[in-house]
């Protein structure tokens, strides 16, 4: 009984283990991950959340830059809340697109100086 227990105990988490290396190394061939014996090594070593790694780099690959909606702004705003003016960090010194448009060449000169 107890070569059964041990057998049930270590074989079927092993069995999972490979097989989710297969799969990682069979799908990372196919949906253009290179190299895919990389992605099942990853797989191997890490157990489980090699796997994990794995999915999350391959949704990765799926990424469409025209339907993201948080592609203008680094956090969701409320649409009542849209036209206001973004508040600026304390190290952020960059300019506004106002501020850009008031600016000629003297203010760009003066500000190249400054930064040096």
């Amino acid at each position: 009984m107890s070569r059964l227990l041990l057998a049930v105990i270590v074989g079927i988490p092993l069995v999972w283990h490979l097989g989710l290396t297969a799969v990682a190394y069979y799908d990372a061939g196919r949906v253009g991950l290179e190299p895919p014996l990389k992605w099942a090594a990853i797989t191997f070593c890490i157990p489980l959340f090699g796997f994990f790694i794995y999915l999350f780099e391959r949704s990765e690959l799926s990424y469409d830059p025209e339907t993201d909606p948080y592609k203008e702004h680094n956090f969701n705003i409320h649409p009542s809340r849209a036209d206001d003016a973004p508040i600026r960090s304390r190290g952020d010194d960059r300019l506004t697109a106002d501020e850009l448009e008031e600016m000629d060449d003297a203010d760009w000169e003066r500000q190249e100086d400054e930064r040096r």
